[in-house]
């Protein structure tokens, strides 16, 4: 018998399940008076963060909310979209964040799919969420969040959200999960084969995560962050629980306006804060009076679609120190970094920002990462040429793809996580992004599926083909460009076609632009996308 073995259980002395939930109750019991959460002339403490989570979670609970629930929450970044994320994993229910930029019929089918049990609503989108609501078949209470930053009042649920919280008790007793692999979140991906993939989270995972968020980036004790992006998106890439481990302060931001950017890193001391490459264009052209003031240093860490080098450039010129990272939904968000070496320092600025670019090597808490050959999974040579796929494997991947089950297993097999993402292997290790196997389109952060655009260009009279190819933007990333082959005797201009999308799609997904012609095929009559790629991007 191994005598290290013996007799040496687990118990709960010496085992306690990983949940983010205790960075919330550490930070409350030793800097309960720290600003845990900024926004418009709210200041909100720490301890007093903690106290609204439990009696929310109180108050869910006396409503029938328990394990294993889904509460969805289509919410921007205000207090309550922050405390959800810890009063809701409080009860073992999962929290479902809604992009607020999707149309109706795309919530309702993630009502459905997640099978909702409540939604907590701001009053900007409270018109598409009585529509989403109506479609959908599950029946879910609804709590409507006013925001004091925010001038209309738009009530369609049976509950309001600070009532709602007077509701519960704060003596409410709640509990690790006694399962670290218990779900915490769903998030739904682009849907770039159809309908979207619900993304399952686990407290494990959410943990580990959002520790790897304060060692890759230095945060360091009580970082001031500011909230330019989106806590819909892959949790906000686990920075709520990265907050509470660090105790730092939440610096909300409705909506993502340069000037208000620019005012808050002033008035407020933020020294952290996220965006896609769209964002740090916005900032790098925003006027020069704006920018003027800042005297500390700032930290930006961006992803998404691959930052072009001269905008890391133009972000540093300006004073900020850029991070590049890179995830996926199914990573929890950021699971690789452009790690720094001190000796780039020396290095011509263009050179520092080409390095800058790349997607670079695995986070603190990934266990593996490689460029390999999606059939075989073997290795490819760290040469900065040979092209293959971006697998990873560790705690910070998801569960899997919910009521999905054949997803999943191909997902996963061979026991790594299939990206979908083509790169090449740098023979420092470092691994840079060279395109999409999926042909997903990135646009200001946002992902696109090409699929979902094309059937609705496919619902258009006139329209006999159509493939849609993301075409370059120098500041959005990427845009849709659709092409187009009319039938036969049909007309149809540019303009029709774009306002057809628009009018059956969230509009970020509608196509900035359309050609008409023939579509190049194989001889097995399959579109041939590069040869579309090359077309859009010589426009």
């Amino acid at each position: 018998m191994n005598l290290f073995e013996l007799s040496l259980d687990k118990n709960p002395a010496n085992y306690v399940s990983l949940s983010p939930l205790t960075f919330l109750k550490r930070s409350a019991d030793v800097y309960p008076n720290k600003i845990a959460c900024i926004h418009g002339e709210q200041r909100i403490t720490w301890a007093e963060t903690y106290q609204r989570c439990v009696k929310l979670a109180a108050a869910l609970s006396a409503k029938g909310i328990g394990k294993g629930d889904t509460v969805s929450a289509m919410l921007p970044n205000i207090p309550a979209m922050f405390e959800l994320h810890f009063a809701v994993p409080m009860l073992g229910a999962v929290l479902h964040s809604i992009n607020t930029r999707l149309d109706a019929e795309s919530v309702a089918f993630q009502l459905d799919h997640a099978e909702s049990k409540a939604v907590f609503i701001d009053s900007e989108f409270a018109a598409i969420m009585n529509v989403a609501i109506k479609e959908a078949e599950v029946a879910p209470f609804v709590v409507d969040v006013e925001d004091a930053t925010f001038s209309a009042k738009n009530k369609i649920g049976q509950f309001e959200y600070e009532s709602l919280i007077g509701e519960g008790s704060e003596a409410y007793q709640w509990e690790l999960p006694e399962d670290e692999w218990q779900a915490i979140t769903l998030n739904y991906t682009s849907g770039t084969t159809g309908n979207p993939k619900g993304v399952v989270y686990h407290h494990r995972g959410a943990y580990l995560n959002a520790i790897s968020n304060v060692i890759t980036w230095d945060m360091g004790n009580h970082p001031v962050y500011l909230w330019t992006l989106p806590m819909f998106h892959c949790n906000g890439w686990c920075f709520p629980w990265s907050l509470a481990a660090s105790a730092g302060t939440n610096i909300c931001l409705r909506s993502v306006l340069p000037k208000t950017v620019y005012k808050l890193i002033k008035s407020e001391k933020v020294d952290h804060f996220c965006g896609a490459p769209t964002v740090l264009t916005m900032l790098i052209n925003t006027p020069a009076k704006h920018k003027e003031g800042i005297n500390h240093k700032v930290k930006v860490m961006t992803a998404g679609a691959a930052p072009p080098a001269a905008v890391i450039q133009n972000m540093e010129k300006m004073g900020f120190d850029v991070t590049h990272v890179y995830g996926l939904t199914e990573t929890y968000g950021p699971c690789t970094v452009c790690a720094w070496h001190d000796e780039w320092d020396e290095l011509p600025n263009d050179e520092r920002a080409t390095l800058r670019a790349r997607q670079g090597v695995r986070s603190a808490m990934l266990e593996d990462l490689m460029v390999a050959d999606p059939e075989t999974l073997e290795p490819m040579p760290k040469d900065g040429v040979s092209m293959g796929e971006v697998f990873m494997r560790g705690n910070n991947v998801m569960k899997g793809y919910l009521k999905n089950p054949a997803t999943t297993e191909e997902s996963f097999k061979g026991g790594w996580f299939h990206s979908g993402d083509l790169a090449v292997w740098h023979e420092d290790g470092y691994i840079e992004i060279k395109d999409r196997s999926k042909d997903i389109i990135i646009s200001g952060g946002e992902n696109i599926s090409t699929l979902e655009v094309e059937s609705v260009l496919y619902r258009h009279p006139a329209v006999m083909e159509a493939a849609v190819v993301a075409k370059h933007d120098d500041v959005w990333g990427e845009k849709p460009c659709a092409f187009v082959t009319l039938k036969e005797g049909k007309k149809a201009t540019e303009k029709e076609i774009i306002v057809f999308c628009r009018d059956n799609l969230a509009h970020y997904k509608a196509p900035k632009f359309v050609v008409f012609g023939d579509l190049p095929k194989t001889s097995t009559g399959k579109i041939q996308k590069f040869v579309l790629r090359d077309k859009a991007n010589a426009l």
